[in-house]
Parts: C-alpha cells; sequence; structure tokens
C-alpha cells in the first residue's frame, strides 16, 4: 500500500526546539525544522520553517515556507514559496510571499505583500515593499 503524499509540509522533522527551551541567534537550516520554543534572532532557509503551539518567536525570517501552526511570531518575513497562518497562530509583522493563507480566527497585524518572486532581506527590500501590497489587520477575539 503507498503512502499519501504528504500536502501539509508536516512530514519529517529535521530538528526540534520543543517547549522549554530557548535560543537566541542565527538559525539556517535545510529541510523542515518546528519550534516550539522560544527563539529571538534571524532565521534563513529554503525549507519549511513551523511554527507549533508553544512558539514564542522575534525574528527576521527569511525561509521557502513558513508555517504558523500556532504560538506568536514577531517580526519580518520573506517566504519564496508560502505563508500559511493557522487559526491558532498569531502574527505582529510584515509578511511578503508568492501565496498567503491566513485561517480565519488567527491573528495578523501587518503589511501583507504579495510578489511572483521576493528578493532576500540582504539586497533590495526597498524594492519588495513597492510592489503591489495591502494593508490587512485581522484581530479575532
Amino acid at each position: 500500500m503507498t503512502q499519501p503524499k504528504d500536502v501539509t509540509g508536516l512530514g519529517e522533522i529535521h530538528a526540534l526546539l520543543g517547549r522549554g527551551t530557548s535560543f537566541e541567534g542565527t538559525l539556517a537550516f535545510d529541510g523542515r525544522v518546528r519550534i516550539d520554543g522560544a527563539f529571538t534572532g534571524k532565521v534563513f532557509s529554503e525549507g519549511i520553517l513551523i511554527l507549533g503551539d508553544g512558539a514564542e518567536v522575534d525574528a527576521e525570517i527569511e525561509v521557502g515556507t513558513l508555517i504558523v501552526r500556532g504560538g506568536t511570531l514577531r517580526g519580518t518575513v520573506v517566504a519564496r514559496q508560502l505563508i500559511e497562518i493557522h487559526a491558532e497562530g498569531a502574527v505582529h509583522g510584515d509578511i511578503t510571499a508568492p501565496q498567503i493563507d491566513i485561517d480565519k480566527g488567527c491573528v495578523f497585524e501587518g503589511k501583507c505583500t504579495m510578489v511572483k518572486a521576493p528578493e532576500p532581506l540582504s539586497s533590495s527590500s526597498s524594492e519588495i515593499l513597492t510592489t503591489s501590497s495591502s494593508e490587512l489587520s485581522v484581530l479575532d477575539q
């Protein structure tokens, strides 16, 4: 029997920062990483970053895909493919990606920019912000 394809991005996790742990600094990785603890700093990857229920993240993030399944994120995000914010998650900051999925019931406060291919934050972020953007505030209480 063949296994169904994992379309959630939650398949094999290559690293986990679990509940009760904290890290400060720069995180660079390949594959999938999940954060359920506290993280402060910068994240760079072409892979998938998943924030779980206990996540408390204050960071500048540049990844392939960001999935916010829970917890709180404060900072800027540039994703090359997709950003998902699920109902249990909260994002306070500007987000940029070609595809953005924001569930009903989540908290999103910031600027949402959808572009075909975002440039890295380290190069010309002013060009990203001038491309077709819309301001959103979703606060469900």
